[in-house]
């Protein structure tokens, strides 16, 4: 799975000099951080319907435009996708009841 990661993510970091007029991801990245976020949040919606909905195959769609547009989120923001994977590694086997009030003291 890292190798997928790895490899998208290079590819977002190349489209950051790309022509907006000729790559989606450049597009985005020229509008901004709030145009991202605004992306994000209608894949985040589309998701949740489409589980609602229960068709694997809009689940997995779906998820995938969720998890792409999230690595352009991070790619903005000059986060690997290496780092949050570190920190899912960090909380593995840690309860969540644990993890969360370990970030509110």
């Amino acid at each position: 799975m890292n190798d997928v990661l790895n490899r998208l993510s290079e590819l977002l970091e190349q489209r950051k000099n790309a022509d907006p007029a000729t790559s989606y991801v450049a597009k985005l990245y020229a509008k901004g951080m709030d145009s991202i976020l605004k992306k994000v949040g209608e894949e985040a919606t589309e998701t949740v319907i489409a589980a609602k909905g229960g068709n694997k195959q809009e689940i997995i769609y779906e998820t995938a435009d969720l998890w792409f547009h999230t690595l352009v989120m991070l790619a903005k923001a000059d986060i690997k996708p290496q780092e949050v994977l570190d920190e899912l590694a960090r909380r593995e086997g840690l309860s969540g009841i644990t993890e969360k009030e370990s970030r509110t003291k």
